[in-house]
């Protein structure tokens, strides 16, 4: 995946928003809250999302993927796909899916309801 495709992919997401910060990485937010992340890999896409305890627990040593610098070092579930060989971009799409639905699960029911979520 590339860093247009990743964009475009999480700009299709309901209600998302984008903001380019943290070292030029693109950060994408649902309520204000990170579900996505571009950047971060020594000047290399990477991609990183928050992921499911078991997602965390099964991929984070895989080929071309480790615990996210910075995020899971705080002790975050976050993992960062570094490498094509990683996984393939439906499952890395498919990852991003998942860790915006852990994120909007955990906004207030107002604001779920203003964001039309």
């Amino acid at each position: 995946m590339t860093r247009d495709e990743f964009n475009a992919f999480c700009a299709s997401l309901k209600a998302t928003s984008h903001v380019v910060q943290w070292g030029n990485a693109d950060v994408w937010k649902v309520g204000g809250k990170v579900f996505a992340i571009c950047g971060w890999n020594d000047g290399e896409d990477a991609f990183t999302f928050k992921a499911t305890d078991l997602a965390y627990e099964v991929l984070q040593d895989q080929p071309g993927i480790r615990p996210a610098p910075y995020l899971a070092s705080r002790g975050m579930k976050w993992l960062q796909v570094y490498d094509e060989r990683g996984m393939s971009d439906a499952s890395l799409r498919d990852h991003i899916v998942t860790s915006y639905e852990m994120v909007v699960a955990k906004l207030t029911k107002k604001m779920r309801a203003e964001l039309g979520l």
